[in-house]
């Protein structure tokens, strides 16, 4: 019985890959996940423009990576050509070899360097995922509102135009004056211009998301709840920070090694080949050398101050976006009760005036306040949602990280 063994051959991870897997920042934009709910229209909205994304930001993420990838052999030796002329006029070709000893860390900081451009090139990614996310929602939530909107308008101006055929019936037995039929149909006139108004709106907003998603967006219904709070992601102006902290400190690191001289050894490979040790630095040493030193150890404590002042901006928006969510959603809540009120109102004023009890304008008059309450109620209802949009995107959770 002939047996087979089958090895499985396990790749090797690529550069970027370790990148990733060493650093806490990539890995933080990795974990993150969507707070749009799963089969819902924000995430078809989402999907559908993240399509047709161009993804700008990707390409200087990979260029960050090649970057990084150039810097991670940077410790290896460097060599290079060195032709010359000789006063007999015969050429003479060498090859120049040379390794760095010491540099007072300046290899490892041009490491630390690129590694850091491709985490602030992931989180602008990120950024610009979500942004342009948020800015699809943002239409897509304008189209429902003014939807909305202009059902309310069809409503009213039907109901007015009610009362319109009545006053005209009364004008014209003599019953009524004709002033009030005059305001009637201004008010009539002013509900079909808000009707057109939010027809055109809702269409030029499905217009222009369709012209940034893939497919057409103009059947998608419904506006779920986005359980988005303030403890759920680090903001991503936060973690942009931090990267360009990290960043700023490996840049730091280099320009500390420049001032400083640096050991090398080196060597020409060919005619009359030599070897040997060389101390040398890229600026020469002088009087205003240690408040340059100082500069640059300045720039580390700026960076770390930007972190906490972006941390404090981030906290201050998350508390004010928290503040203004809990307020309209309240607004909105007090706003179906005075609407529901409003309709009693309606109601009772109805009755009295088949009973003969009220006039029509006095009926007029109630069904108005009763039907700029609905609008305020859809009003207040939005603009929740679109704090809501506005807090996911600052915590850059309205794509899952690892999608991007």
């Amino acid at each position: 019985m002939q047996s087979t063994q089958s090895n499985t051959v396990t790749a090797k991870p690529t550069h970027s890959e370790k990148i990733n897997a060493q650093s806490d920042i990539i890995q933080g934009l990795i974990a993150r996940r969507s707070v749009l709910p799963s089969d819902s229209a924000y995430s078809r909205v989402a999907t559908a423009v993240l399509a047709a994304n161009s993804r700008s930001a990707e390409s200087e993420l990979r260029a960050a990576q090649l970057r990084a990838r150039a810097a991670s052999k940077n410790w290896l030796p460097q060599i290079g050509p060195n032709i010359s002329l000789t006063s007999l006029g015969s050429v003479v070709a060498n090859l120049i070899v040379e390794q760095v000893i010491y540099d007072n860390g300046r290899k490892m900081g041009e490491r630390e360097f690129a590694v850091a451009d491709v985490e602030v090139a992931a989180v602008a990614l990120v950024t610009d995922t979500n942004e342009r996310v948020r800015t699809g929602l943002d239409l897509y939530i304008t189209a429902v509102e003014a939807r909305e909107k202009h059902a309310l308008a069809i409503k009213s101006a039907k109901d007015i135009g009610h009362f319109e055929w009545v006053m005209q019936q009364r004008v014209n037995g003599g019953v009524s004056d004709s002033s009030d039929l005059h305001v009637l149909r201004q008010k009539l006139l002013e509900i079909r211009a808000s009707q057109s108004a939010a027809s055109e709106t809702a269409t030029t907003a499905i217009a222009e998301l369709n012209a940034m998603s893939i497919g057409d967006l103009g059947d998608v219904r419904g506006t779920p709840n986005i359980p988005v709070s303030a403890h759920i992601a680090q903001p991503l102006s936060v973690m942009q920070a931090e990267a360009e902290k990290i960043r700023a400190v490996a840049a730091a690191k280099v320009d500390r090694a420049g001032q400083l001289p640096g050991l090398t050894a080196g060597g020409t490979v060919g005619k009359n080949s030599t070897f040997g040790l060389n101390i040398k630095s890229e600026g020469l040493l002088g009087l205003g050398t240690g408040d340059r030193l100082k500069a640059i150890e300045a720039t580390r404590e700026a960076a770390g101050r930007r972190v906490s002042q972006a941390t404090e901006d981030a906290n201050r928006q998350l508390r004010k976006f928290e503040g203004q969510i809990a307020s309209k959603e309240r607004q909105a809540q007090e706003a179906a009760g005075l609407t529901a009120q409003a309709k009693r109102n309606l109601d009772l004023f109805q009755a009295q005036y088949d009973a003969g009890q009220r006039q029509v304008m006095d009926v007029v008059g109630v069904y108005e306040t009763f039907a700029r309450q609905q609008e305020a109620e859809v009003a207040l209802k939005y603009e929740a949602i679109r704090l809501r949009v506005a807090m996911a995107e600052l915590l850059g959770v309205l794509a899952d990280g690892s999608a991007i």
